[in-house]
């Protein structure tokens, strides 16, 4: 069953929620969670060198816009054409394969000077419910090793190197190690009252946040309930082969720490599965005896959505499922200058 949808009271005294990752998984995500709270911040990687965005990093050195835009446009509140607009995608010439939002946070950029202000400004020019924050304003690249000791450079590089290395990836690094957060992004995870990881891919746009300095440390020491959200299905040329258990060991391994994992529990249409599994991706297994002996606790809740062309999270479903397991576990005590302590 669907929550209930806050009135405006509610919406404006919602939790505090901060959902850390990228890709399309996050931007899924936050289309429903705005609807529950207006205290909503996306801390967004900043390592993706393909695409429309590798584009702008090469040509004008800034950082990849790509997911921050994503993010931007799922909580933007402006009128369908503006919505139409941030989404085209250029065609023909020196632009095509290029997105017009791509190019309004570019032009930003060089008007403000910083690409944290050009996110900022176009905030609100959108008029988002949130905020959107990248996780470091340095430029970052993402290196993968694998077990075989084999390594690639570049986000873009790593699906096929994997494929013909044939070994999983060991870990990942950002290029230089350790870069500084954005302050704001590290107060955003301390404030929170749920830090959400996930959904979206593992290793190219969940962890590279935690190789962020102090990323790891703030969500350690967050009093909030902390959730990882499974993927519904493995991921072709990252995590062929994985189960829940195997991505949550990956997040461990890389610092992260977290509470629950929540995981879909709705079948995927067997045309769907037929169609994933020509690409080498499979519905996620959830090994729930070993997620048991790590110490976490599992939820399973029908958060896919129903028919289209992708097995993807509902995000009306998935949010409703979120706020129904923090209202659920998390008691919310008043500790002055509006900061909530969670205790189970």
């Amino acid at each position: 069953m669907l929550e209930m949808l806050p009135n405006a009271q509610q919406w404006e005294r919602g939790p505090k929620i901060t959902a850390i990752g990228g890709g399309t998984g996050l931007s899924t995500m936050l289309r429903g969670l705005k609807k529950y709270t207006r205290n909503l911040t996306a801390v967004v990687t900043v390592a993706d060198d393909g695409g429309g965005s590798g584009v702008l990093r090469r040509d004008i050195g800034m950082p990849p816009p790509g997911d921050i835009r994503h993010c931007m446009e799922a909580l933007a509140n402006v009128e369908p054409i503006m919505q139409r607009l941030l989404t085209y995608r250029f065609t023909e010439g020196g632009l095509a394969g290029q997105s017009f939002g791509n190019l309004i946070l570019a032009a930003l950029n060089g008007v403000t000077g910083s690409f944290e202000e050009a996110v900022s400004q176009m905030s609100q020019v959108l008029a988002i419910t949130g905020r959107v924050l990248p996780v470091t304003s340095a430029d970052v690249q993402l290196e993968a090793v694998f077990e075989n000791g084999a390594r690639v450079v570049g986000e873009s590089k790593i699906c096929d190197v994997k494929k013909q290395q044939d070994c999983r990836i060991h870990h990942v690094e950002l290029i230089p190690a350790k870069p500084k957060a954005l302050p704001a992004a590290l107060e955003a995870i301390r404030e929170a009252d749920l830090l959400l990881l996930g959904p979206g891919s593992l290793y190219t746009s969940v962890i590279p946040n935690l190789l962020v300095a102090g990323v790891p440390e703030a969500i350690r020491e967050s009093d909030a309930l902390k959730i990882y959200i499974c993927n519904i299905m493995t991921q072709d040329g990252e995590t062929e082969g994985y189960t829940a258990a195997d991505h949550l060991e990956a997040l461990m391994d890389h610092g992260a720490r977290v509470d629950l994992c929540l995981a879909n529990s709705a079948p995927v249409g067997e045309g769907l599965v037929e169609r994933y599994r020509a690409e080498d991706a499979a519905p996620l297994v959830v090994d729930r005896e070993r997620i048991s002996a790590m110490g976490l606790e599992l939820v399973e809740r029908p958060v896919a959505s129903e028919g289209g062309d992708y097995a993807r999270h509902d995000p009306d479903k998935l949010a409703a499922a979120v706020l129904e397991l923090y209202r659920q576990r998390a008691v919310r005590i008043f500790r002055g200058k509006n900061r909530y302590i969670i205790e189970e």
